[in-house]
């Protein structure tokens, strides 16, 4: 199933939303430069040029009394201990987005760990609205993003006390080599756009989903993602699972209490599977 083009204002949000909601955030203004950084439509922006993991700064903070509102991002020009999900390298490239914020955890929110389908359904939303150029971006369990079915973002959340630390990589001008997956940049099908306009973009978007998965509750935010899987129901499909081991099955569609991938075996029997890596 496909997804709209760039050109369509919150594909997946309008999709959630009343159709004046979506229309009151594809009009507001773009954000202006102020002491190095952004004031968005989501909160404050701060880019630094260089930093070791966004991560790790705003979990510091987290830890001290310097507490980052939500709603707030931390983008660096440049990461020199980026990491990615299960402890794998990100990629450092010059022009590319790499960015986090924080979402405190409240009394009735869903899982925690569900808030990287908010991010993966962020970065989408944030593609198709950004890049000029025909971009098709399209999600993968648990929290990939892809354009032309490559890998476009990285997507890791760490929790902190009583927060998330979600942080977001994306190939904006440039894409890594790597041996078991393919990859690629948004400047590959379009003009890629800068790291100051994505950043507005994804903030934004961030947070309207943020506000779904409170108010609307994770089924919503599911259903949205399901919408935009390259994956539908009945589709075979082969798991790496957490501890290593190779599992086969059809897709059965998500878990609604937290997201885990449901997979009809060919005993008939149904595996719920809540770390691992579709192939």
């Amino acid at each position: 199933m496909g997804v709209a083009s760039h050109h369509s204002c919150d594909y997946f949000a309008a999709r959630l939303f009343a159709d004046a909601v979506a229309d009151r955030s594809c009009g507001q203004g773009r954000a202006r430069a102020l002491h190095g950084g952004l004031i968005g439509q989501a909160g404050l922006i701060r880019f630094v040029e260089e930093t070791g993991s966004t991560n790790a700064d705003l979990a510091a903070s987290l830890r001290s009394a310097s507490t980052p509102a939500e709603g707030d991002w931390l983008v660096a020009r440049r990461q020199t201990a980026g990491k990615g999900r299960q402890g794998r390298e990100w990629f450092d490239g010059e022009g590319n987005f790499m960015g986090s914020t924080v979402v405190p955890i409240r009394d009735g929110d869903p899982p925690p760990a569900s808030l990287s389908f908010v991010a993966a359904l962020a970065v989408a939303d944030a593609i198709h609205q950004s890049v000029e150029g025909t971009v098709r971006a399209e999600l993968k369990w648990p929290n990939d993003v892809l354009v032309n079915r490559a890998k476009a973002s990285g997507i890791l959340l760490e929790m902190v006390e009583r927060s998330v630390v979600v942080g977001i990589g994306v190939n904006l001008a440039r894409a890594p080599s790597l041996p078991d997956r393919e990859t690629a940049a948004l400047a590959d099908f379009g003009r890629a756009p800068t790291v100051e306009v994505f950043a507005d973009e994804l903030a934004s978007r961030f947070a309207r989903y943020v506000t779904i998965w409170r108010d609307n509750g994770l089924g919503a935010v599911l259903r949205a993602f399901l919408d935009a899987s390259i994956h539908q129901s009945g589709d075979r499909v082969r798991v790496h699972d957490a501890d290593g081991s190779l599992i086969e099955g059809a897709f059965a569609g998500l878990d609604p209490s937290d997201g885990a991938l449901k997979l009809n075996l060919a005993d008939g029997s149904e595996r719920v599977i809540r770390a691992g890596d579709i192939t």
